[in-house]
């Protein structure tokens, strides 16, 4: 140190020239005195220090968290000693979590006001810039350790908004979502605002009810601060709310009434975090309140699940096609992103649908679509020739792949479908609380769950039996006082009409057809097991495979009852074609017979009895005022159409199986000898005699 302390001359020399000089005429003084620091080096010690300590400073007042960027400097709260804070209206520390009794209303709102008048900003000059500090942040994400913010997985969901119109309305929905009791329900509140929190509780009739945690997240000086001030406060508080809280998911109002510095802070904040975002749309208040039924691990599935459309044209079919596309253009879309449509022509085209789909605009117009993009496809076949069953069956499996089985599906309408505005909101409801919500993840309800209809069918798979559904038993109506009651439940049937198939699902059923087209090969005469033809040709030849699959892995499809189907979709009956595959056969069920029998076919399906679609919120559609059975509460019904128990539902499965390997997978049920282990998607696990 002494080194490095000397100057530029002194460098130079020797030790030896610092040692003390015995010489006659020197004498030693008799007492001792501090040796003297030569100006030169006093100075630059000074400066050194005085230089370290400016950086030191620097460093540690600008000190990233999550990189440089420089909104994501660290939290600046103010001092928890109990000094005062120069910002207006700030609400009192031990009452910014949760709205105050009634009675003290009065009283807080006439301290707020007193505090307004302390300081006076001229808030028509925006125009400061300076470090951003959050007042009131501290003790409310400082008092929510319960919650376990700190972990990625929780059950915390925020409400946010900088503008007052956009917080009036999203409170109502903030306090319906905290109510059912499946989330910690924030709100946090950004922006210019100088309301207090307490007047923000009673202009919107917030009271001890609502259980919702408030937020305030405004910086200080909120008055004269620049837009590009506010937007980066909007930034680093919800960067302090990542830390402290994870939230799950961050719904805001997107009808444009909030400030444009919010919604560009908020997808900063979500571009880095990875947060799910959900932007509400104008009026969702009606036809999205639903969303306050999910919890936090469905909400977080929000915009990462995807759903494609698939319509398969049969000949002769353009009026019903024409009419289906129409519905769909009629119904609302705001919860998701706009489904991309296939639809599989056939050879002869006539001009009609030609022109239609020539004008057909998808999206529809009321969708914004910056880019003009077509989220359509057309596929023509080229063969003029009747395909058999096991090439439409290929055909129809080849027109979709999910890019992500876990969240890619597939809704499959026949033509003569139409659909009401709210079905892609019903949809979504029960895929998000079915799929991927906390109890559908404990209880793995994904692992039977086959698909999703929209349509309800009143004859067996048949043709030749009506069916009635089940009737709901409540669990909590132990004596049996309440009865029966309509209500949605499970069915191993599939349907061609309107269904939703899970994208796992999809891929095991396209293994399954492939496996079983390859092991075909091996035998002279296909087994019955593989080969019998249980369903009528009313149907798509398809949809004997995924009977064949679900009886297999003990799969079923949710059906929605009748009385909920009528506000879905309605399958139309008086332009009713049988499936191409089977166009111009003398067999229905019977080989043998004959035209009169097919015609009677034709009558059944026509004379179906038909209602028009009401358009009810979805919340007034499903039973239970809304809320949603648990899976495992809904009565099951095997696919001949008798109620069974879930124990002799799994029996049978498992005894299909086994008949199933045995006789078609050529396994080996005693030794075991090559089968495969189970794999999701994959069917390896059925078939000894396939690679």
């Amino acid at each position: 140190m002494r080194c490095f302390f000397m100057s530029e001359e002194e460098l130079g020399k020797k030790d030896d020239d610092h040692k003390p000089v015995n010489s006659a005429g020197l004498r030693r003084s008799t007492s001792w005195q501090p040796s003297r620091v030569p100006p030169r080096r006093s100075l630059k010690r000074v400066g050194l220090v005085f230089a370290v300590a400016v950086f030191v400073y620097l460093f540690v007042h600008n000190i990233p968290v999550l990189g440089p960027n420089d909104r994501m400097r660290r939290p600046t709260y103010p001092s928890s000693q109990g000094h005062p804070s120069s910002r207006p209206n700030q609400p009192s520390p031990d009452i910014a979590m949760y709205p105050p009794d009634p009675a003290a209303h009065a009283q807080a709102q006439a301290q707020a006001q007193a505090q307004t008048q302390t300081l006076a900003l001229n808030t028509l000059e925006r125009n400061f810039n300076g470090p951003i500090k959050f007042l009131n942040l501290a003790t409310s994400l400082q008092a929510i350790a319960n919650t376990r913010g700190s972990q990625e997985n929780n059950r915390n969901v925020v409400f946010a908004a900088a503008n007052l119109k956009s917080a009036a309305t999203l409170l109502p929905m903030a306090c319906q979502m905290g109510t059912e009791l499946k989330n910690y329900v924030h709100f946090a509140l950004l922006g210019r605002s100088s309301i207090s929190m307490e007047q923000l509780w009673e202009v919107n009739g917030i009271d001890k009810s609502c259980i919702v945690i408030f937020h305030d997240a405004r910086p200080d000086y909120t008055g004269i601060s620049t837009d590009g001030r506010m937007e980066k406060s909007v930034f680093r508080g919800f960067h302090h709310l990542q830390v402290y809280m994870h939230p799950q998911a961050i719904i805001i109002d997107a009808s444009n009434d909030d400030e444009a510095f919010f919604t560009r802070g908020i997808k900063q904040h979500v571009k880095i975090s990875k947060t799910t975002l959900i932007e509400l749309p104008r009026l969702a208040s009606k036809s999205l309140s639903w969303i306050t039924r999910l919890d936090s691990a469905a909400l977080r599935m929000w915009n990462k699940i995807k759903i494609d459309i698939s319509i398969q044209a049969t000949p002769k079919s353009s009026g019903s096609l024409i009419r289906l596309l129409r519905s769909l253009s009629a119904a609302d879309y705001t919860s998701s992103a706009i489904p991309h449509i296939t639809i599989e022509l056939p050879h002869h085209i006539d001009a009609y649908t030609k022109n239609f789909l020539d004008s057909f605009a998808w999206p529809p117009s009321y969708i914004p679509n910056p880019r003009n993009e077509r989220f359509i496809s057309l596929r023509h076949r080229i063969s003029q020739r009747k395909f058999t069953e096991e090439e439409i069956s290929t055909r129809f499996l080849e027109s979709f792949w999910p890019t992500q089985p876990q969240q890619s599906h597939v809704l499959v309408l026949s033509p003569h479908t139409e659909v009401a505005p709210q079905f892609f909101n019903y949809l979504k409801y029960l895929l998000l609380e079915y799929r991927y919500s906390a109890a559908a993840e404990f209880h793995n309800w994904g692992r039977h769950l086959f698909g999703i209809s929209l349509e309800q069918p009143l004859v067996t798979l048949d043709g030749e039996h009506p069916f009635s559904p089940p009737l709901f038993r409540n669990p909590e109506d132990i004596n049996g006082e309440i009865g029966g009651t309509p209500n949605p439940f499970l069915w191993q049937a599939p349907t061609s009409n309107a269904v939703l198939l899970l994208g796992e699902k999809w891929m095991e059923l396209h293994d399954f057809v492939s496996r079983t087209m390859q092991a075909k090969e091996n035998f002279d005469v296909m087994p019955t097991t593989a080969s019998e033809k249980v369903i009528s040709k009313q149907h798509p030849s398809w949809l004997e495979h995924a009977l064949r699959l679900a009886r297999i892995r003990g799969y079923w499809f949710l059906y929605p009852g009748k009385e909920v189907a009528e506000h879905l979709a309605m399958v139309h009956g008086e332009l009713y074609n049988i499936p191409e595959e089977y166009a111009g056969s003398k067999a229905s069920i019977p080989d043998n017979a004959g035209d009169a029998e097919i015609e009677k076919i034709k009558q059944k399906v026509r004379s179906a009895p038909e209602t028009q679609l009401s358009p009810l919120s979805l919340l007034n559609t499903v039973p239970n005022n809304g809320y949603l059975w648990p899976l495992s509460a809904l009565p099951l019904t095997a696919w001949e159409g008798v109620e069974v128990d879930s124990r002799d539902f799994r029996a049978h499965a498992n005894e299909f199986e086994l008949l199933f390997k045995g006789t078609v997978g050529g396994c080996d049920l005693e030794t075991g000898k090559g089968q495969k282990g189970y794999e999701t998607a994959s069917t390896q696990d059925l078939f000894c005699n396939v690679p």
